[in-house]
C-alpha cells in the first residue's frame, strides 16, 4: 500500500497540532522580519486542511487540501504552500494509491513550483531552500519511515547552515545583514512541521 488520502488525512491532522504548538514561537520569529503573523497562517491553514474531508483520489485530495489552505490564508506563505499542494495534486489525480517511491519526485515538484510561483532563488536564505533539502535527502527512497527521518535532518541541518547567511527574498531581505544570525520564519516553519512527521 502506498500513499493515499487517508495517509493525507493523517499528516494534516498531525501538521495541525505541531502548527498550533509552534503558532507562539513563528509569530515572534516573523516579528522581527515581517508582518508576525506567520504562526497564525500555519496554524490556520493547517487546522483547515485537516478538517476538510479529503476525497479518495490523491490527486483531488491534494487539490482540496490546497484550496483549504489558500481560503484561510492569502499570504506569500499560504500561496506557497497551496502552490505546493497543487503540484503534488497534478502528478497524482485519479490514483487512489500512489506508491510512496513517487514522494521525493512529488516535493521536487513542489519546489519547482514554488520557486516559479515566488520567483525566488535557491541561495536566498528562505524555505525553498529547506524544501530542496528535502528533496534532495529523500530522493530515491521509498519507505515512509525512512523518508521522514531523512527530511527531519535534513531541515535540521539546512536551517543551522542558513543561520549565518543574510535574507535575500521576499520582506526579510529589507533587513540585509541584520538578518545573519537569525532563522528565516518561513524555513522554521518548514523546519517544524517536518519534525512533527517524523516517528517518534
Amino acid at each position: 500500500m502506498g500513499l493515499t488520502s487517508s495517509d493525507l488525512h493523517a499528516a494534516a491532522t498531525r501538521l495541525a497540532a505541531v502548527a498550533a504548538t509552534v503558532e507562539g514561537e513563528l509569530n515572534g520569529l516573523d516579528g522581527q522580519l515581517g508582518d508576525g503573523d506567520l504562526g497564525i497562517t500555519v496554524a490556520t491553514g493547517w487546522k483547515e486542511v485537516a478538517n476538510e474531508t479529503l476525497p479518495d483520489d490523491v490527486g483531488m485530495a491534494f487539490l482540496a487540501a490546497s484550496k483549504a489552505f489558500q481560503r484561510v490564508s492569502s499570504s506569500s506563505y499560504g500561496t506557497l504552500t497551496a502552490t505546493a499542494l497543487m503540484a503534488a495534486a497534478k502528478k497524482t489525480k485519479g490514483r487512489t494509491d500512489v506508491p510512496w517511491s513517487e514522494v521525493p519526485g512529488l516535493v521536487a515538484a513542489a519546489r519547482d513550483a514554488m520557486m516559479e510561483r515566488g520567483k525566488g532563488a535557491l541561495g536566498d536564505k528562505s524555505v525553498l531552500d529547506i524544501v530542496d533539502a528535502v528533496a534532495q535527502a529523500i530522493a530515491g527512497m521509498d519507505d515512509p519511515g525512512a523518508m521522514a527521518t531523512a527530511a527531519t535532518a535534513a531541515a535540521e541541518s539546512t536551517l543551522t547552515a542558513f543561520r549565518g547567511k543574510p535574507n535575500r527574498l521576499g520582506r526579510a531581505r529589507m533587513f540585509g545583514d541584520k538578518t545573519i544570525g537569525m532563522d528565516d520564519p518561513g524555513m522554521r516553519a518548514f523546519q517544524r512541521l517536518v519534525a512533527g512527521l517524523a516517528p517518534p
